[in-house]
This record gives structure tokens, sequence and C-alpha cells, in this order.
């Protein structure tokens, strides 16, 4: 006997859930939209059937969005006070707009990469035996 036949085989990978997670998609099937609206988890997937209603993200999709936003536009901005003698509203103008935009376009993504991680994962919220109660 091996030691690869007493590993138990993961039936949730983590790669291909978080790759789904991005696309916004269901991380068990991949195929139909995990969120409704703009940020709202849906609570079954409409393809599988998968129930995704004890998923929560919280603040970690608005944390990673602020994270990844700051860090590239701030710098961009200034490099370019630097590189270019733009009027000061004129910069603050475009790089708002840039900020905003990337917000908009990462903060649902950031989501679903993280639901799809404590799907992968079973960080469903329900441990022990009063699970039902809240």
């Amino acid at each position: 006997m091996s030691l690869t036949d007493t590993l138990p085989v993961d039936d949730r990978p983590l790669a291909p859930a978080l790759l789904r997670g991005l696309r916004c998609k269901c991380p068990a099937c991949g195929q139909a939209p995990m969120l409704q609206r703009y940020l709202q988890v849906r609570d079954t997937c409409p393809g599988c059937g998968e129930d995704l209603s004890h998923q929560r993200a919280d603040d970690g999709p608005a944390y990673l969005t602020m994270l990844v936003t700051l860090k590239t536009v701030t710098p961009l901005m200034v490099a370019s006070m630097f590189v270019w003698d733009l009027h000061p509203a004129v910069l603050f103008a475009g790089f708002a707009s840039m900020l905003v935009a990337l917000s908009l376009f990462l903060l649902p993504r950031f989501k679903g990469m993280i639901v799809a991680f404590q799907w992968s994962r079973r960080m469903n919220g329900f441990e022990g035996k009063d699970a039902t109660r809240r």
C-alpha cells in the first residue's frame, strides 16, 4: 500500500473553483452565473442545483479590491505626475475614473473567488450539532 492510496481524493479542487469564481460562475459546475444582480450570491445554482446560500464573503472582496486598485493606480498616478505636467484637476479626474472603473470591475470577481474558495474548502459556516440555530 503506497502513500497515495491513503490520501483522500479532493472532490472540490481549489484551482478550478477559483477560476470559475473569477468568471463569476458556479464553483461546482462552472456553467451558470453564481451572482444575481451585481453582488448577491444566488441561493442555488440554476445549472447544477448546488446550494450556495450558506456562502458569505462579507468584507473580503472590498478589502481585496481596495488593495489591488490602490496598489496599481497610486504608483501610476505618481509616475504620471513626474512624467507629464498635467493640471491637478485633470490628474484627479482621470485617476478617480480609473479607480472607480477598476473597482466596479474587480469587486464581483473577488467576491466570486472568495465564495469559490469557501465552497472548495467546505467552509459553509455550519459546525457542530447546533448548526440549525443562528
